[in-house]
């Protein structure tokens, strides 16, 4: 989940199954009481219906509470930087090393490469509201420059922010199809 609209959907969802929850955020459900096979079954279906998956193994929750992490403070947490390890840390309360390694398994694809995917679509969410510079943006990213922005936006979209700025407008990636 990576939205509030996300989060009310599953909220309805859970509360039509019904099941009586204590909270949902990005990524969780925490439910008030453990429900019987006929709920989960009955829960996993609509919440397949709706686009969303049940985690229920271990190491796809850490996993699915990584991502709602990176997503929460690459989207929501404008200005505030935080390195990856400590965001894993604060997360999971595992090494960094530990949690890529499953990410890399699970996932085929780098966290920190999933990392950067999301800190990428934030960017060309900035560009399209025209507010700010590129030097703004890469700040508000956590890119050290501009020129490092741009080079990291060249390598993975095969253009310049320049370029994209011009491009596009109004069309926007949903979050939780970024990565992966």
């Amino acid at each position: 989940m990576v939205c509030d609209r996300c989060i009310a959907a599953v909220q309805r969802i859970v509360d039509g199954v019904p099941l009586e929850t204590v909270r949902v955020a990005l990524g969780e459900v925490e439910l008030a009481s453990t429900p019987n096979e006929e709920m989960l079954h009955r829960l996993a279906v609509q919440l397949r219906a709706a686009g969303f998956d049940l985690v229920e193994d271990r190491d796809s929750a850490i996993i699915t509470r990584v991502k709602a992490a990176i997503i929460t403070q690459v989207h929501h947490s404008e200005g505030r930087r935080v390195e990856l390890a400590q965001l894993v840390q604060d997360t999971v309360h595992r090494e960094l090393s530990s949690v890529s390694k499953l990410f890399s398994e699970v996932e085929g694809i780098t966290l920190e490469h999933y990392f950067l995917l999301q800190r990428l679509e934030r960017v060309k969410e900035l560009i399209r509201y025209d507010e700010k510079t590129f030097s703004e943006i890469a700040f508000a990213t956590g890119f050290s420059s501009a020129a490092h922005l741009s080079a990291q936006f060249k390598q993975l979209t095969g253009m310049t922010p320049s370029a994209f700025r011009k491009r596009t407008r109004g069309v926007r990636t949903a979050l939780d199809r970024v990565g992966g």
